[in-house]
């Protein structure tokens, strides 16, 4: 069976043929690739085909695939059960080495992925602060929860609108979204709405209209505004916790937020997310306090193990300089190749996140990234997806390096990626 085979058969049983609406190649067209196995910095569909991957499962794979001590820790762990619904040690051990090396958490809760744990952020912000409206930033994706599907409004100011069917008004009303890297907008904002504003959840590093990096003083006015205001500073780092740098986003540029929401790298491949903050905060989630939250897998075993056992190999020495350096190398060549062509494409990286981009400058805002050449991009895709290089199915996603990509792997992307930019150029 093909892949065009199959999709067509999942298309009668699963809505628009996928389980998350990326996977559909919408943005790039064509049909989805039913991918079969993976190992390193490889994946193998089922018709055999085999691809360079920098999807990497969407940011956990920071190790490659199917990496060996990792697959021995979920294979002992399996040995023992599936899932208990009770405490174990090894929730334990995990909240341990995420304490320890995000200095902005004193306390942390396991959940089951990057959605339940920023849904839970805002939860408690508003119980903490007894506040109920949140502020959030175009382009900045938090996971599919009511709240935070909302995109901006005609008017700087406006409260937004839903961005899905299904959202209530009422939640919306609650919701003002902003532009991403904008001081002054969030200072207008909460001119006219502080004493009413909970929180601001951001991704400290977009990953989800490309890669776009903060402008320095832009995640600063955040951390003060909120600190005047007694409202919360949520940084969602879901996307860049340990993907960027060994404290994630807030280690690199040295801000303290109040909450912060991690999954992806910290359970290796496997399902998993997390909220943590100060213990004043903290102390406001049940049991202890009166703002609900449960799940039946939460902090399940399986993933508790590949998270332990991805954390520990990440801390090895020069792991973050070697990923960078790999990173820096795909991007800068990149770049250098579309250059020698005279195409209209740049590049930009953080750790093993990266950013490519048809358009002669680095986006800074959703509305920036909108404007740069999608046509070129899905004419790109598709070249480098037919000779054998798996990037986002979307030029609103960022990419992903992990430590497996050798410099071997890196220069055949570049030299396949010379041969794309010459079909389109």
């Amino acid at each position: 069976m093909n892949n065009t085979e199959i999709f067509n058969k999942a298309l009668e049983v699963i809505p628009g043929g996928v389980n998350s609406p990326v996977r559909a190649f919408l943005s790039v067209g064509g049909n989805p690739r039913f991918i079969e196995k993976a190992s390193g910095a490889y994946m193998w569909d089922i018709e055999g085909k085999k691809y360079i991957d920098y999807v990497g499962s969407w940011g956990p794979a920071i190790l490659g695939h199917a990496h060996p001590e990792v697959i021995k820790a979920v294979s002992e762990s399996i040995k023992k059960g599936l899932s208990f619904g009770t405490p174990t040690k090894g929730e334990v051990d995990l909240a341990k080495i995420l304490v320890s090396r995000i200095p902005s958490i004193d306390k942390i809760r396991l959940v089951n992925s990057g959605t339940e744990a920023t849904m839970t952020a805002i939860r408690l912000a508003r119980g903490y602060t007894k506040k109920n409206k949140i502020v959030k930033f175009e382009g900045c994706y938090h996971g599919h929860s009511d709240s935070l599907l909302v995109k901006a409004g005609s008017g700087l100011l406006t409260l937004g609108n839903p961005s899905s069917s299904g959202v209530p008004e009422s939640f919306v009303n609650d919701t003002i979204t902003l532009q991403y890297n904008n001081s002054s907008i969030v200072e207008e904002a909460f001119y006219k709405y502080g004493t009413d504003i909970a929180c601001i959840i951001v991704e400290p590093i977009a990953g989800n209209m490309n890669m776009i990096k903060p402008k320095k003083e832009f995640l600063e006015s955040l951390r003060f505004i909120t600190t005047k205001y007694h409202s919360l500073l949520i940084f969602d780092e879901v996307m860049t916790g340990f993907r960027v740098g060994p404290q994630g986003a807030q280690g690199i540029f040295n801000i303290s937020p109040d909450i912060t929401t991690l999954a992806k790298v910290i359970g290796g491949g496997m399902p998993i997310g997390a909220i943590g903050g100060k213990k004043e905060i903290m102390k406001h989630l049940s049991p202890e306090g009166t703002v609900y939250q449960a799940g039946t897998l939460s902090g399940n075993p399986v993933a508790v193990a590949a998270g332990i056992k991805t954390l520990e190999l990440i801390d090895e020495k020069d792991f973050y300089i070697n990923l960078s350096n790999k990173t820096k190398k795909l991007t800068e060549g990149l770049q250098k190749i579309a250059k020698s062509m005279n195409l209209k494409v740049t590049s930009d990286y953080q750790g093993g996140l990266f950013g490519l981009y048809f358009c002669e400058k680095i986006p800074t805002s959703f509305e920036e990234a909108s404007k740069c050449n999608h046509e070129m991009f899905k004419q790109f895709f598709n070249s480098m997806l037919n000779k054998g290089v798996y990037l986002s199915p979307s030029p609103f996603e960022a990419g992903f390096v992990s430590s497996a990509h050798t410099d071997e792997i890196i220069e055949q992307t570049l030299s396949i990626a010379e041969d794309s930019f010459k079909e389109i150029n």
